[in-house]
């Protein structure tokens, strides 16, 4: 932004505070006012029509500067939105891949628990068939 936005934007900002309306309010009370003192009514409300008409036009202008200025923070962080509801989707996604991994490791998980619980099964027919094999072995030594 350069220094003319900046200081159109700055003006628009303290033209829409307390202290503007009562400056405002003390210069229509002081137009009016002068006609007690002699100014001629119709010069008065013609500088006072004059003065509001241009004050008018430049205050048009700051709030459309406002208004574009506002809009251009709204379309980035709409964009930014958009962004993020990108991301958020692809986590979603993610989450569900991650889900199906896990849940097929809890399946080989199981499997190899069971091939485990077998060989178990199998290391202890071999040892009570070593068992067998050295009690035979005692008798025929004995023999």
């Amino acid at each position: 932004m350069n220094t003319l936005e900046s200081k159109a934007l700055k003006m628009s900002n303290s033209i829409g505070s307390v202290p503007s309306l009562i400056l405002h309010t003390l210069f229509f009370l002081a137009v009016i006012s002068s006609t007690f003192l002699g100014v001629n009514l119709e010069k008065a409300l013609l500088v006072l029509t004059t003065v509001v008409s241009l004050e008018a036009i430049y205050l048009s202008i700051f709030i459309q500067m406002s208004v574009n200025k506002n809009t251009k923070a709204i379309e980035v962080v709409e964009h930014d939105i958009e962004d993020l509801a990108d991301d958020v989707e692809e986590i979603g996604k993610d989450v569900d891949v991650i889900q199906e991994e896990v849940h097929e490791i809890s399946e080989d998980v199981d499997e190899i628990q069971k091939d485990v619980d077998e060989i178990q099964k199998d290391v202890d027919e071999i040892q009570e068939d070593v068992e067998e094999i050295s009690e035979d072995v005692e008798e025929i030594q004995k023999i």
